[in-house]
């Protein structure tokens, strides 16, 4: 994850305009009641590296779009913001995948807080057919800045104390935030001073714009759940650069999925956040053979202690909307009411117990320093000279022989696959998993191989099948720790539930092994 990627560094490192008004905007944002805003602006390593008191503005921000959102619906925000007798206009488009710490964002100045049109790029649809009348107030924000400029070792920073309101009509949400804008050198300088802040105080990253705070607010727009993208590599890339890449993308995989965790108990959040914690994991796996770095073993260690706690929260989540969408519905003349309410408590209590993880110092730190970690390039920090020769050697080769390595284990791990118990089904599983990860982390570079879909397609459905079946005893465990408290409806309730659970399983189970056998059939498309 190269945040400076989009951006022309001058020989000097300094981030510079690309085009005419535009510019590339790399920052980081941390959370924190006022109070504790107030203490960190002595904190010791901003009153080392400030280069002076630094100054205080008052802004006023509208933020303007369509009646029907044709801006917000596209990832964009239009604004007007005021300080003092200035007024500059801003169009920021969507964050880049691999770079999600950086926005382009074009910024003009303009005669008063109604947007001039006439400044706005030529870019799409979206803003080059708007007219004025178009435009309406969405929301706005009132903000008491106070700003210093850090001289750190490998950058300059300008760390923002922002306090102030979100407003959308009569609606309103406090403000209170860090944020830590590059403007020249190594980016990676942010996640440094970033964890060093956490460290004087108890913080979070922050994972929402204003922008996206307003919206929020005003047109009440909540945050989706995201699937990980496809990550674009090519034969071109070092295995650093695949390595640096892949990370990237589970790093904000991870990020924007944790912007809904937070809001709201929402079910598709966690379980795409425990998808980015996998895959993290199986880059650490893949590549640690080959480049034994420390760096590979503290990210698989923190990963996999964080898929812990996240865990129970997705287990309760899976048993809620099995009961709900498959045994409830399907046997009417059973009374649910008080199996899904004991269920629901669980599930908010799991839910409840996971926020205090995620606003907590150990999981904020793990954001930070994977960040540093991936913009440092840190696993070539600690290794011997072999090893970093591997990683300026081309991927296809290191790929080919780890896509083998994968099937090896995954077809060792299914002898006698007939007789296979709960436990060995989950090992399997996971091992396909790595599989099927790398299978796609690698599949650009075998674009030209026609079996690599369907090979892709085979070992998804496999996955899913043993996925089916280890939820499936995960309910099983979870309804019998319900207490029951011989109650005749609830008792009936779980046993019904139990039975249909059983009856799944084993139809699960009948058709696993036809996938299983077309599975260990497919060709290795690698190979060809």
């Amino acid at each position: 994850m190269n945040l400076r990627q989009p951006i022309e560094p001058d020989p000097a490192g300094v981030v510079t305009a690309i085009g005419s008004g535009e510019q590339a905007e790399i920052e980081l944002k941390l959370l924190a009641p006022q109070e504790v805003l107030e203490k960190l602006f002595e904190t010791p390593v901003i009153v080392q590296h400030a280069r002076n008191r630094g100054g205080v503005r008052r802004l006023e921000t509208v933020y303007y779009d369509t009646a029907d959102g044709a801006l917000f619906q596209r990832g964009m925000s239009l604004r007007v913001r005021r300080s003092g007798k200035h007024f500059v206009q801003t169009l920021k488009l969507p964050p880049d995948i691999q770079e999600p710490l950086a926005r382009r964002q074009w910024e003009v100045p303009v005669e008063g807080m109604t947007p001039d049109l006439a400044q706005l790029p030529e870019i799409g649809g979206s803003v080059a057919t708007l007219t004025p009348d178009a435009l309406v107030p969405a929301f706005a924000t009132r903000v008491r800045r106070h700003i210093r400029q850090l001289d750190l070792p490998d950058a300059s920073v300008e760390i923002a104390f922002d306090v102030g309101t979100i407003e959308a009509g009569t609606r309103q949400q406090p403000l209170s935030e860090i944020e830590l804008e590059l403007k020249s050198g190594n980016a990676a300088a942010l996640f440094d001073l970033g964890t060093q802040l956490l460290d004087a105080a108890p913080l979070q990253v922050g994972t929402q714009s204003k922008a996206e705070r307003g919206y929020a607010l005003a047109f009440d727009a909540m945050p989706r759940a995201k699937d990980a993208a496809p990550v674009n590599i090519s034969v071109d890339h070092t295995v650093d650069d695949v390595v640096t890449l892949l990370m990237g993308a589970c790093w904000h995989h991870l990020l924007s999925n944790h912007a809904v965790a937070e809001q709201a108990f929402a079910p598709e959040s966690v379980h795409q956040m425990r998808i980015a914690l996998r895959r993290l994991r199986t880059i650490c796996t893949l590549f640690r053979h080959k480049i034994p770095s420390h760096a590979f073993e503290t990210i698989n260690s923190e990963a996999k202690w964080l898929m812990r706690q996240l865990g129970p929260t997705r287990d309760w989540d899976v048993c809620a909307t099995m009961i709900a969408s498959r045994v409830a519905t399907t046997t009417p003349e059973v009374d649910f009411a008080g199996l899904s309410e004991a269920i629901e408590q669980q599930r908010m209590a799991s839910h409840g117990r996971l926020q205090s993880v995620l606003d907590g110092r150990r999981y904020n730190r793990f954001l930070l320093t994977l960040g540093d970690c991936i913009e440092r390039r840190s696993w070539r920090s600690d290794i011997d000279a072999d090893a970093l020769a591997a990683l300026s050697q081309p991927m296809p080769p290191l790929a080919d022989r780890i896509l083998s390595r994968l099937r090896r284990k995954a077809l060792k791990r299914g002898t006698h696959f007939r007789h296979l118990d709960i436990a060995a089904l989950h090992d399997l599983r996971i091992e396909l998993k790595k599989l099927r990860y790398a299978t796609e982390f690698f599949s650009p570079l075998y674009a030209h191989h026609a079996p690599v879909k369907r090979y892709v397609a085979r070992l998804a459905r496999l996955q899913k099948n043993l996925g089916r079946i280890c939820d499936i005893a995960s309910i099983r465990r979870l309804l019998g720790s319900i207490q029951q408290d011989e109650h005749t409806a609830l008792d009936l309730a779980v046993g019904t539930a139990t039975g249909w659970q059983t009856r799944d399983g084993m139809a699960a189970t009948k058709t696993l092994r036809k996938r299983w056998r077309r599975f260990k059939a497919a060709p290795a498309f690698w190979r060809q």
